[in-house]
């Protein structure tokens, strides 16, 4: 037989092997999908060579993704991200059950490719936050349809939350939770989250918003109703609750699968609760400010309870960890009792003051000072170096008098937005902080260096505030004076001049 027969009969016997290799895989790609044993979606945007490739080689798939993934890999050593995002999609259509590239690829999304867009406008990151969401997108609706049980993903799309968009750290974050709150109006009907209309909608509109938030967001209001009274209330608008939500429902697939799951990816999730409950609790309330378009966050103090539990659930589950937690959990109580202070609830203030005290009593409760033990500073003295950073005459008094306008001015402009609780704490913070500073001088130097009488800087404070040339604007003086009980103010007469009035002028 001549080689070049012995050539053709080899090339048809590979056509015919192949084809039949096609024909049996298309039957177990039914089968498989008819036992439920995988999940395969045909590549898009592949190239041909890829694509038939893939096809051909059937069960070999595996081996064409570990090539696509090291060359993923040196792409993103190479920082070339965007050729990378393709490679990564592709992989995750040949091997969705693959858990890693869903993670990597959503962090280069989120993360990488995102941070390579600059403004659209000023404060606008219109082109930043389309990857951002792209990122979350991707572990929400794909990564978690192939994989409902993949606890490392749950934690993935909490920490997106969390971080990316909850924290401070880029540059576009305040846009970014304008944004999600801008969404979730959408669900909630643009008023405070009511989760029973959602469970239980009876108008076309709830239904809508409820189909909207299940089929969009693939969020559940049931479970976010066990999720609010377990960590709440929560403030459903903002990213804090979302990141809880997806670790509380990583936590129960963990509960459902428990052979699957070690005990760090727990702990991981755990942590995203209490971290972000933290969050919450530090700026988890939106402030409705109708004189301003500006994003607005206030203290959610309803939930320390709650957040102080969820710290020693961790401290005592997290035993490597320990003191990392109860650092934490020691900076968490002094935050709590000094927002409670400044929000005028000074019996919850004081009680968890006691609490701090006798949880951790050897330690200092003014930074800076190792002797401010807590038998030996009082409440009042606490709130008061927390405004002032030391509350001796160190400060000065000019700088101690900025920061008494400044508490006077917060005080002013809760009073504004209704928020009188806040209002009466403030003003209660700068009198302790002008006595506190004036307590501290010799009776001989209060002449040189002592404050103005404190009604004197609260008029002040006023005065300006009502000014109608430097003051707050007109919207705001208007409620202001109302609530003062000064009258309105006077319309400005009208200009005058010395110079003698025009003559009639005549044909």
């Amino acid at each position: 037989m001549s080689t070049k027969l012995r050539s053709l009969l080899l090339l048809v016997l590979i056509s015919v092997l192949l084809v039949g290799a096609g024909v049996v895989q298309q039957s177990l790609n039914r089968d498989r999908d008819r036992l439920g044993l995988t999940r395969v979606q045909p590549l898009e945007n592949a190239p041909p060579v890829l694509a038939f490739t893939t096809v051909a080689l059937g069960g070999f798939r595996g081996l064409i993704s570990n090539a696509l993934w090291m060359r993923a890999t040196d792409l993103q050593d190479e920082d070339k991200f965007f050729e990378m995002a393709q490679l990564a999609d592709w992989i995750t259509k040949l091997e969705p059950h693959f858990v890693q590239v869903w993670l990597v690829q959503a962090w280069n999304m989120a993360y990488n490719i995102s941070v390579k867009f600059k403004e659209n406008s000023p404060g606008q990151y219109q082109d930043r936050w389309r990857w951002v969401k792209a990122g979350i997108d991707l572990l929400r609706d794909d990564g978690l349809r192939y994989n409902p049980n993949e606890t490392l993903i749950y934690r993935e799309l909490a920490w997106f939350f969390q971080h990316k968009i909850g924290q401070n750290l880029d540059d576009a974050s305040v846009y970014y939770k304008e944004q999600w709150s801008k969404e979730m109006a959408k669900v909630f009907a643009k008023k405070k989250p009511n989760l029973e209309e959602l469970i239980h909608p009876q108008t076309e509109d709830q239904k809508e918003r409820a189909r909207l938030l299940r089929e969009t967001y693939k969020m559940d209001p049931e479970f976010m109703k066990q999720v609010d009274a377990e960590y709440g209330p929560l403030e459903w608008r903002l990213p804090e609750a979302h990141a809880i939500y997806w670790a509380a429902l990583g936590l129960r697939k963990a509960a459902e699968n428990p052979t699957k799951i070690k005990p760090d990816d727990l702990i991981t999730l755990r942590r995203v609760i209490y971290q972000s409950m933290l969050l919450s609790f530090q700026r988890g309330r939106l402030v409705t400010n109708p004189f301003a378009n500006a994003f607005e966050f206030g203290p959610n103090l309803e939930i320390i309870p709650k957040v102080n539990f969820a710290y020693e659930q961790a401290a005592q589950e997290d035993e490597k960890n320990r003191d990392h937690i109860e650092k934490a959990h020691r900076n968490f109580l002094r935050d709590a009792v000094y927002f409670l202070y400044e929000y005028n609830r000074l019996a919850d203030a004081a009680h968890w003051y006691k609490y701090l005290s006798t949880k951790y009593p050897d330690k200092p409760v003014i930074d800076g000072k190792p002797k401010s033990l807590p038998a030996t500073v009082t409440l009042d003295q606490y709130a008061v170096a927390r405004v002032q950073g030391d509350v001796s005459d160190s400060g000065g008094r000019d700088r101690t008098e900025g920061v008494l306008e400044g508490l006077l001015v917060n005080s002013y402009r809760s009073m504004v937005l209704n928020e009188d609780a806040a209002a009466a704490g403030f003003k209660l913070l700068a009198l302790q902080l002008w006595k506190s500073y004036q307590s501290g001088l010799p009776q001989e130097r209060l002449a040189a260096v002592g404050l103005r009488p404190f009604e004197e800087i609260d008029k002040e404070v006023r005065r300006h505030m009502l000014d109608t040339e430097e003051g707050e604007p007109p919207e705001v003086r208007a409620v202001l004076r109302g609530k003062l009980g000064e009258p309105p103010e006077t319309a400005a007469p009208p200009a005058t001049t010395n110079a003698p009035p025009e003559k009639a002028s005549s044909r």
